[in-house]
């Protein structure tokens, strides 16, 4: 199969990209690198431009006839920077992802794909949430999310328009080969944050948030090795059509994580087991949109997709610290 990835030269886009060629698909990559590396994107066939230049579109579909399905994952995505800058992420994820949505359905191209998050869940009791639990999103990124999975759901029953929501935990780690990994300078999010503290770019870790209702009062994540994501983007490919025939309708959601939840002292304890050392911390209050946490009841994409993590904790640790070891030589920077 010949697939669109929108945001191909990001950390989740260009592994997927490479999932997919490792399972014999051909990923076409359009990226307009306002954060993504241009070195992530390789010798694929690649187009930098915008998603909402539907001129470009166009050119894409015509040079590109075969194009099975599209994996929009082009956002903006960092929640406090979403908090202090709701204009872009308004317009950059929902504005012109309507766009892409509306031009993909002139174009013939049907099958969509869409990268979105698990910070939309509502706070629970157990933390474990299904795909059908309420939602609630903190963040003006999250509302982005979530109004995005409205407009395909919207689009889905009223055009040929077809898609499957794909709602990530928490991605961690690098890919395999080690050549792609988070490329952000400090890395915003929490075993970056790790990463650069344990290699002692960083006084400390800071634990955002102290006194959540869990069992040792942090927040609470589903961290997922990011191959395993990448292999689930795959198996939603592969089984788009099958997918929605087995619920009988036009877009469905289905979460991507681990099934089991971990606090943040947690991941730090795990982490310095890995690193074979103690990590220096610090406490703070949590950041602005941040959201106490859930984990993934995987029981939908089990059966629908036929997929579970195969890798661990352990191993996307070990895979983000052996990625900063190397990243310097890939990006130019540490």
């Amino acid at each position: 199969m010949k697939v669109l990835v929108t945001g191909g030269a990001g950390y989740i886009g260009s592994t997927t990209c490479k999932a997919l060629e490792e399972a014999g698909h051909v990923p076409v990559v359009l990226d307009s690198l306002l954060t993504g590396p241009r070195v992530f994107v390789g010798d694929r066939a690649f187009y930098k431009g915008d998603i909402a230049d539907r001129a470009l579109l166009r050119r894409i579909a015509a040079e590109h006839p075969d194009l099975d399905a599209t994996i929009h994952m082009a956002a903006r995505i960092v929640v406090p920077e979403s908090v202090e800058k709701p204009f872009e992420y308004y317009r950059d994820n929902v504005a012109k992802s309507l766009e892409l949505f509306d031009e993909l359905d002139g174009l013939g191209l049907g099958r969509v794909l869409f990268s979105s998050s698990a910070s939309l869940y509502a706070t629970k009791d157990s933390f474990e949430v299904t795909e059908e639990d309420p939602l609630a999103p903190q963040s003006p990124y999250a509302r982005t999310k979530r109004m995005m999975e409205q407009v395909l759901e919207d689009m889905a029953a009223a055009t040929d328009l077809r898609a499957i929501i794909l709602r990530y935990f928490n991605p961690i780690g690098s890919d395999p080969d080690l050549e792609t990994g988070i490329y952000a300078r400090e890395p915003s999010h929490v075993l970056g944050q790790l990463v650069m503290a344990a290699r002692g770019q960083k006084d400390a870790f800071t634990i955002t948030g102290v006194d959540h209702p869990t069992r040792d009062g942090t927040g609470i994540r589903d961290y997922i090795h990011v191959w395993d994501i990448a292999r689930a983007h795959v198996r939603a490919v592969e089984r788009f059509d099958d997918v929605l025939a087995a619920v009988d309708a036009p877009s469905t959601v289905i979460n991507l994580g681990t099934g089991s939840g971990v606090t943040v002292r947690e991941l730090v304890a795990s982490f310095e087991r890995v690193f074979g050392s103690s990590v220096p911390t610090a406490e703070a209050p949590p950041r602005p949109g941040d959201a106490v946490g859930a984990f993934a009841n995987v029981d939908k994409s089990r059966r629908l997709l036929d997929w579970s993590t195969e890798l661990s904790l352990d191993d996307a640790i070990a895979s983000a610290l052996a990625w900063g070891e190397k990243r310097k030589e890939i990006l130019g920077y540490e």
